[in-house]
């Protein structure tokens, strides 16, 4: 026997005669917000993602400005146009355009789970450049809110910012581990 099947046996003893306990989960699960879009996009600037909100007839041509002159990905699914979509390697592109799956205003953060329009990780990840669109009825106020949502056997990436790492004397350094710069759209 090992030193694990050791130590959860001496735990399995210590409990075995011990009473059921019923666990209180009454803690928070959701809160109003006033402004879910403004306190999202104030939270996401903060961490150096650059917000836009435009209205649903501008998104398009906001799109195609923000990615003008960039070879972008273009996963299956996203409900807007992209002009020139990338279909190269995806070690050579510039960019991705996605969707994502929601929204959290009190973190600024956007979790993409590999559903329409998000395209898979690796396009998320690779290119320099990311524009995620979000439509404002995908932003909800906390994190239980959007767990909620979420189903947990897809592959989530939560991202909150442009990659970024310090080293050990805390030199920020974006890039290192996903796109340099993060864009993000809402979509009233």
């Amino acid at each position: 026997m090992g030193a694990r099947e050791d130590i959860l046996g001496r735990v399995r003893a210590a409990v075995k005669n011990a009473p059921q306990v019923a666990i209180q989960r009454d803690y928070r699960t959701s809160w109003p917000v006033e402004d879910l879009v403004g306190l999202f996009a104030e939270r996401a600037g903060d961490y150096r993602a650059d917000v836009r909100v435009v209205a649903r007839d501008a998104a398009e041509e906001t799109i195609a400005r923000l990615t003008a002159g960039r070879a972008v990905i273009v996963p299956d699914g996203l409900p807007y146009a992209v002009p020139d979509p990338w279909t190269g390697p995806l070690e050579e592109a510039g960019g991705v355009v996605t969707a994502c799956a929601v929204a959290i205003a009190e973190t600024g953060t956007v979790v993409l789970d590999c559903g329409p329009g998000q395209g898979r990780r690796a396009q998320t990840l690779v290119p320099d450049y990311h524009l995620c669109v979000v439509t404002a009825d995908q932003i909800v106020a906390g994190v239980p809110e959007a767990v909620a949502r979420l189903d947990p056997a897809r592959p989530l990436t939560w991202i909150s910012g442009p990659s970024a790492t310090s080293d050990i004397e805390l030199n920020r350094v974006e890039g290192v581990h996903g796109p340099r710069t993060l864009d993000i759209l809402v979509v009233t």
